[in-house]
């Protein structure tokens, strides 16, 4: 049994909770890395559909640990509210356990956030507004409260919490005036009030996964956001706080390099972004219209319209290059049913010097400057939801997913054509270690 990293490997929304779902019932444990309830992972188990925002996906399997790992920033009643939500449906949550160094989103977080977008008007980033990025800010300068800060004396989280407003305040007041004041007492009342709540599920996460690791238990590690999110890789400034990559896995749970066996990204068959920030195959037109629409292309967390265009092989290869992929989960392949002609964006050109583009750009001006250049293959007219083995899809299917495959250097493992648990078509089993016994992705182009 092996130990796989889920991530996205576009700008998010690429679909990852349904394929971590997938493999969830062969793990052992899930740990979620990083993110807050900025994310939004949409799950359907039978007649329930949850849209789960910090715990992992595999909660839906009684018999599976799932872990919030150290990685996250976490909102405490969100947390709760999806704990609740469980429940009334009968679900087991007692397996659940939350990070003891994970950082906690205070009220102050969530103002300033918002307060901050608005500010930047038409120059926005097009975060979520729910304080991750603020949280994560202050992570880094040392000034952060973490979920095992609750559990220390009342005199010494006093002492934590005036120190942070000591930081704080000056700059709310200052920069923010018409932003809500906080004292010690009600940060202090806030924090007492959530302690109780979580305390079962608070755990040396850590230690857990090694735990885990020393019984040769099988482990998935749930990313959240996407590749181009993140804040190193992704197309900066218009990413997320933290590190959606392979190596945010590591980090967000306490893991070294060496006990990662596999690594699947998980891509669109088309390619989506919510937010601001630049987009080379975006699709202004009729199209782009009805990749919406099929697609239900609306973001779980806030709702908005997600931008839809054709795949982007340049992104895609990236996003094998820094993340290490070895598999791929191809997601929504059906939303392309009907369609005559599917487009594939193999490179960029410059706009103005014509200049021929094959590597992603780590600039933001130069992505901006560019327009991308297509491929055309033929569609199908046919349903692709009752598919189960790959041998089931149209020959016309089967070359686009093989051109894809062949050009970003990686080889598939999952498809999806449809939204039910069922509708997946599985290649090889990551967690499992098995190989596919299929035809080479060059075979099926020719």
């Amino acid at each position: 049994m092996a130990n796989v990293v889920v991530l996205g490997a576009q700008w998010g929304d690429e679909g990852k909770a349904k394929i971590t779902d997938l493999l969830a019932d062969e793990a052992d444990v899930v740990v979620r890395c990083q993110g807050g309830c900025n994310a939004g992972h949409t799950v359907k188990h039978g007649d329930d559909v949850f849209k789960f925002h910090l715990v992992p996906s595999g909660m839906l399997y009684g018999d599976t640990q799932c872990i919030i790992g150290n990685g996250t920033v976490i909102n405490p009643q969100v947390l709760l509210n999806e704990i609740e939500a469980l429940q009334g449906k009968g679900y087991n949550t007692r397996n659940l356990k939350l990070s003891n160094r994970a950082h906690l989103t205070l009220p102050f977080h969530t103002d300033l956030d918002q307060a901050q977008e608005s500010a930047l008007a038409e120059k926005k980033i097009g975060t979520t507004g729910r304080g991750i990025g603020p949280t994560y800010m202050d992570k880094v300068g040392r000034y952060g409260l973490r979920i095992g800060d609750l559990y220390e004396s009342e005199a010494v989280l006093r002492e934590r919490l005036t120190q942070i407003l000591d930081i704080k305040t000056p700059l709310l007041e200052k920069c923010y005036p018409h932003l809500p004041k906080y004292t010690v007492e009600e940060l202090l009342a806030w924090c007492q009030s959530f302690a109780q709540k979580l305390a079962p599920y608070v755990a040396d996460t850590v230690a857990l996964v090694h735990e885990a690791l020393d019984k040769k238990q099988s482990i998935l590690f749930e990313g959240a956001q996407g590749t181009l999110l993140d804040v190193d890789y992704g197309t900066y400034p218009f990413v997320t706080s933290s590190n959606a990559t392979a190596g945010g896995a590591c980090t967000g749970s306490g893991i070294g390099p060496t006990q990662i066996d596999r690594v699947i990204g998980v891509m669109k068959a088309y390619t989506t972004r919510v937010g601001e920030g630049p987009f080379p195959t975006e699709l202004n037109d009729e199209v782009g219209k009805q990749l919406l629409e099929v697609g239900q292309e609306f973001g779980t967390t806030t709702g908005r319209p997600r931008r839809c265009g054709w795949f982007d092989a340049v992104i895609a290869k990236y996003s094998v290059q820094v993340n290490g992929l070895d598999g791929l989960a191809i997601t929504k392949l059906d939303v392309f049913d009907g369609m005559s002609e599917l487009k594939i964006c193999t490179a960029y050109r410059n706009r103005e010097t014509g200049e021929m583009i094959n590597q992603f750009p780590s600039q933001l001006r130069a992505l901006q400057n560019v327009e991308p250049v297509y491929e055309s293959w033929p569609g199908w007219q046919s349903s692709l939801q009752d598919a189960r083995r790959y041998e089931d899809l149209p020959v016309q299917a089967q070359r686009y997913l093989g051109r894809i495959s062949e050009l970003i250097g990686c080889r598939l493992s999952i498809i999806s054509v449809g939204p039910e648990r069922n509708q997946t078509i599985l290649l090889e089993n990551p967690i499992k270690g098995g190989k596919r016994t299929l035809q080479s992705a060059e075979t099926v182009i020719a």
